[in-house]
């Protein structure tokens, strides 16, 4: 039972901190271009894993049994959320925060497939409420960005949520053999490395000047230290506790806190449906857990 408080607080406080990426990173593109931005995200997140690991005795990049944590760093730190970010500037804060938890079902089919996990009926009515309160947000969220760009970026975030479904399965069948902290560091360097060639791109079409203000230095803070070292690490950290099934509905917290930063501090609108969206994703991790 202490293992499973544990694992439930790993993954509370990462899809919250995610919560208040969305928000951070909206603010922030306005200022540096996305590649750029992901770029100093896992530069500076690199920083703060390596001191841990050195700190604590742990391999940073181990030389066995590499291919799942090349992939969690591709797939998950690198495509996924490049896609995460684009989608987000290309539409909102808080549909960016919705759409993308959707990973666990995408998770759950993955964890079906790949790690031969089995879904309870209690796991599968506690996935449907969370995603029912999902579904509620979404399709009375309104967005005041043109409708192109939305549409563009809203199937950009579905594409995140693929992504990370995928990498989340490959954390946890890592975190077998390697300890959390050497997953996300792992991955996080191998991310830095893509995002920093892919950065190349942007040179050039921006004002540098903006990195020496300091709103937009915490930003960056905020992002590579809390919102990526802090996030990555607990959430794999929480898939090593608990099954793909049972931690899924937690990244459903992601939308409730995104959609009330997003509302408090960008004055994005919301509506009685969201709130009954929430309570219903709330619901969903309740039932979760507290069979799990």
């Amino acid at each position: 039972m202490r293992k499973t408080y544990i694992g439930a607080i790993c993954l509370s406080l990462a899809a919250s901190l995610w919560g208040g990426l969305y928000v951070v990173s909206k603010y922030a593109m306005d200022a540096v271009p996305p590649f750029t931005l992901l770029f100093l995200r896992y530069l500076t997140a690199s920083l703060a894993l390596i001191l841990a690991c050195r700190l604590s005795g742990m391999p940073i990049f181990p030389v066995h049994e590499r291919k799942a944590l090349l992939q969690v760093g591709f797939i998950g730190y690198f495509l996924s959320i490049s896609s995460q970010f684009i989608g987000t500037n290309l539409s909102s804060a808080h549909m960016g925060a919705v759409i993308t938890t959707l990973s666990p079902i995408f998770q759950s089919l993955f964890a079906i497939w790949l790690l031969k996990e089995r879904m309870s009926h209690r796991a599968g009515i506690a996935m449907a409420i969370a995603f029912a309160g999902v579904l509620v947000i979404i399709l009375t969220s309104a967005s005041g960005e043109s409708v192109g760009r939305a549409l563009w970026g809203n199937l950009i975030l579905l594409l995140a949520a693929l992504f990370w479904g995928y990498q989340s399965v490959l954390a946890r069948q890592a975190s077998f053999i390697h300890s959390p902290l050497t997953v996300t560091t792992a991955g996080v360097l191998i991310a830095t490395l893509f995002t920093g060639v892919a950065s190349l791109t942007e040179l050039g079409s921006w004002n540098y000047n903006v990195l020496t203000t300091w709103p937009i230095i915490l930003s960056i803070l905020y992002i590579g230290i809390a919102s990526t070292a802090v996030a990555f690490f607990t959430w794999n950290k929480g898939l090593s506790l608990l099954s793909s099934h049972q931690a899924g509905p937690f990244f459903f917290f992601q939308p409730i806190v995104g959609s009330l930063l997003g509302w408090a501090l960008l004055g994005e609108h919301l509506t009685v449906a969201f709130f009954s969206g929430a309570a219903l994703i709330v619901a969903g991790v309740y039932l979760s857990f507290k069979h799990s």
